[in-house]
């Protein structure tokens, strides 16, 4: 059966929008605002007004628009078989959008999703996990050092000029949808998978900074998420490979996990996307995930907050979901709880015929399917892709990555830097400890460069720097080495870069036997440890003199954290979160900058 859907059709009459959150004066936002997409006046919570063209659809073209499968960022040459495939999914299953991987250069991916859109009879909704700026996928765009460092400055301002960046890049080069922000509240130190990718620990602020990154990306042009309903901050299992549970009741998520959620839908997020786990507490002991709950996302999520955007599924190939359920009928679950957009599924054409099939049996309504279908053609059209779908290739270089973006994403990092402790008063470090550095450091495969642009900064001012790479294999051997190297130096700098990774939920913490080698250090030379990703490893070196929280381990924050080494920059973060069981979130200690006056109280103390 085919439906005409009507220009219009999805038009509601109420505004939501929200004011801007105004640049600081002679801030870089004030100076350095690029021209973005427009994005049409949205007229209810993510249903915007601008006319759909009529389209006749058969239903299996309907269940086609809510599939959006993944393709990777890399390049393609026009006769490699990834690119073939891709074209299969855009063209021959029609799907409605798609998700772009980890790639290369911006000009590769544009150039992809240019070809992509070309072979595209209904405009495809592009996203991506820009959580951190499009450095997140895309080498050369602009990287900021993600959630939890801007919930360390404790500016709204930064956050909402991350979105702007954000936004302003990510749409040059052909991206409209950013699954960004995380508004999960990181009140479990044991989360493998949240971790630095929240704001914190304080729901309040978490709502307060994630409101301004949704307006930071929506006035710039970019649809915005607000991430994992009902909320994955407080579960120490990684829902790709199995299904948490969160035990809470329905008072302590009212207090807690939605408080950032309502904040939200206030600031008119265009999507929310939904969490694999189960919540007890909130729909009942025998209820399905929340992916899969009509009470979660239809009677909690559109009734009781109000919010009337796209539902988008978390990942469809993770494991706590299809291992229960299986890849397709977990699909058809989630339509008829209320998602609009079914996420990376382990097979797109399996999907799709699913959907169709239930829908021919009577399982779901075809009404159901065209309200989805409805928001999501509603959204391209308010993105202005049914009039220009493609990008101008020229503009590339004068938008991305640009001298003013890479600039602000170095001022946030150095601001976000939290010296949690510092027994030794070595930072920042005296002359007589510059003169033979070891610099140690961890992390695995996806961190392989790490400590690189902090040791070539360092060198400048030190006489002698030593080096030694440690990785999750590395044995007795190494660890021999290292205590040799340490012996023989006057200063010890350890580099952990542990931060939480999919599949792997051991990636945030440093291996054990590494944690007792840098436990032994500390009982020699002077030891600063400096996290380049989860600030809870302090927990793995308690006895490490001075520990350093920096949230990732990309080459602007190790420049800053050389700089506030070396004392050439003041240190002025707040943890938002606490390291038990001495700092509490709101801890920091102060160090001044070149030609400032030491800070009064200096000591750690909670922020005001």
């Amino acid at each position: 059966m085919a439906v005409l859907l009507l220009a219009g059709a999805c038009s509601r009459a109420t505004s939501t929008a929200t004011a801007p959150l105004a640049p600081a004066p002679g801030s870089t936002a004030a100076a350095a605002a690029l021209p973005a997409p427009a994005l049409a006046p949205d007229t209810g919570g993510g249903l915007p007004g601008p006319a759909i063209p009529p389209l006749a659809l058969t239903v299996r073209e309907k269940a086609a628009q809510l599939v959006m499968p993944w393709i990777a960022g890399d390049y393609w040459a026009l006769d490699a078989a990834a690119l073939d495939s891709a074209l299969r999914l855009v063209g021959d299953d029609a799907v409605g959008g798609v998700i772009v991987g980890v790639g290369s250069s911006p000009y590769d991916v544009a150039e992809k999703l240019n070809t992509l859109q070309r072979a595209a009879r209904i405009p495809l909704l592009v996203a991506a996990d820009l959580e951190a700026g499009l450095a997140t996928r895309t080498r050369g765009g602009t990287g900021f050092p993600g959630n939890m460092a801007l919930g360390a400055t404790g500016r709204e301002l930064d956050a909402y000029e991350v979105g702007r960046v954000t936004a302003v890049e990510g749409r040059a080069i052909g991206i409209h949808l950013n699954f960004a922000p995380d508004v999960d509240v990181n009140n479990n130190p044991a989360n493998p998978i949240i971790n630095v990718r929240s704001f914190g620990e304080i729901p309040a602020r978490v709502a307060e900074l994630g409101s301004a990154f949704i307006r930071g990306l929506r006035e710039h042009g970019m649809l915005s998420t607000a991430k994992h309903f009902p909320g994955h901050g407080d579960t120490g299992t990684d829902s790709h490979l199995a299904l948490p549970v969160i035990t809470a009741s329905r008072a302590r998520m009212d207090s807690v996990e939605l408080v950032p959620f309502r904040a939200a839908v206030r600031a008119g997020t265009d999507v929310v996307m939904t969490a694999h786990l189960s919540v007890p507490g909130l729909a009942g002991a025998d209820a399905p995930p929340a992916t899969l709950s009509p009470f979660v996302l239809d009677t909690l999520l559109r009734g009781q907050l109000g919010f009337r955007g796209l539902v988008v599924t978390d990942a469809l190939n993770m494991g706590a979901i299809v291992t229960r359920y299986g890849a397709a009928q977990a699909a058809v679950m989630a339509l008829e709880a209320g998602a609009d957009i079914l996420l990376m599924p382990m097979s797109p054409r399996a999907v799709i015929d699913a959907v169709a099939a239930a829908v021919a049996r009577g399982e779901v309504s075809e009404a159901r399917l065209d309200s989805s279908v409805a928001r999501i053609l509603a959204v391209k059209a308010r993105l202005g892709l049914f009039h220009d779908r493609l990008v101008d290739i020229n503009r590339i270089a004068v938008t991305v990555g640009t001298a003013s973006n890479l600039a602000l994403a170095q001022d946030i990092s150095q601001r976000s830097l939290v010296l949690v402790k510092d027994s030794s008063g070595i930072v920042p470090l005296p002359a007589a400890r510059r003169h033979r550095v070891f610099v140690l450091t961890y992390g695995d495969e996806n961190s392989r460069d790490v400590g690189g642009s902090l040791v070539a900064a360092l060198r400048s001012s030190m006489d002698t720097v030593h080096t030694m790479r440690l990785w999750p294999a590395s044995g007795p051997a190494s660890f021999d080495s290292a205590r040799t190297e340490a012996a023989a130096a006057s200063l010890v700098l350890f580099l952990a870069a542990s931060r939480p990774t999919a599949w792997r939920p051991d990636a945030v913490d440093i291996p054990g036997p590494v944690a007792t080698l840098v436990e032994q250090l500390s009982g020699g030379a002077p030891l600063i440890a400096v996290s380049l990703g989860s600030p809870y490893v302090l927990g793995q070196v308690p006895d490490a003199p001075a520990f350093l929280a920096a949230w990732t381990d990309n080459d602007t924050i190790e420049r800053a954290v050389a700089r506030a080494l070396l004392g050439m920059a003041p240190i002025t973060g707040r943890l938002p979160v606490s390291l038990p069981p001495a700092f509490p979130a709101g801890s920091g200690l102060m160090r001044a900058g070149p030609g400032e006056a030491p800070a009064r109280g200096a000591g750690n103390r909670a922020a005001p």
